[in-house]
């Protein structure tokens, strides 16, 4: 009885402290217009759950920094490169092993940040593989969710854009 009795308070100070956290206000991800064409070649459920997946981990990384409390990040992905080939594209194409093909992979993402003051910045990030060499042991999306990543860790740092 006495555990229960300690943890009552503990648990109620971690309640007190998880509500208090920032959260920006929302985080939009959309696909642009010129890259839903291309979208199509990679498979809709594909782009579609990696748009999902973008929206999560920055998300996830805002929440877990507290950054960007109140702010609107609205977010396009411009191009997607998988590092081995899609359903989609294994389907359009008999030739290519899902093992075996490997390509250099990433994201580029364009958008803006409004922040709880009104400001408004602007987003530009990219990230791509350097070397195939370095996409050795790759999923299909694992270097457009590194890009995920290192997007949001920046966006909760405050850099904007990719110089």
């Amino acid at each position: 009885m006495r555990r229960i009795a300690f943890l009552a308070p503990l648990a109620a100070a971690l309640a007190v402290s998880g509500a208090a956290a920032a959260q920006p206000s929302a985080v939009v991800v959309t696909v642009s217009p010129d890259f839903a064409k291309t979208a199509a070649e990679l498979g809709q459920r594909d782009v579609d759950q990696q748009v999902d997946d973008m929206r999560r981990t920055v998300e996830r990384v805002l929440v877990q920094r507290n950054a960007l409390d109140g702010a609107r990040v609205e977010l396009t992905i411009t191009d997607l490169k998988p590092n081995r080939p899609t359903m989609q594209q294994m389907g359009d194409k008999p030739g290519l092993d899902g093992m075996r093909s490997l390509s250099i992979g990433g994201a580029a993402v364009e958008g803006t940040v409004t922040l709880a003051s009104g400001e408004v910045q602007p987003v530009k990030f990219d990230y791509y593989t350097p070397t195939l060499a370095d996409a050795r042991g790759s999923t299909t999306w694992t270097d457009a969710q590194r890009a995920y990543d290192r997007l949001a860790r920046r966006l909760a740092d405050g850099r904007y854009t990719m110089r």
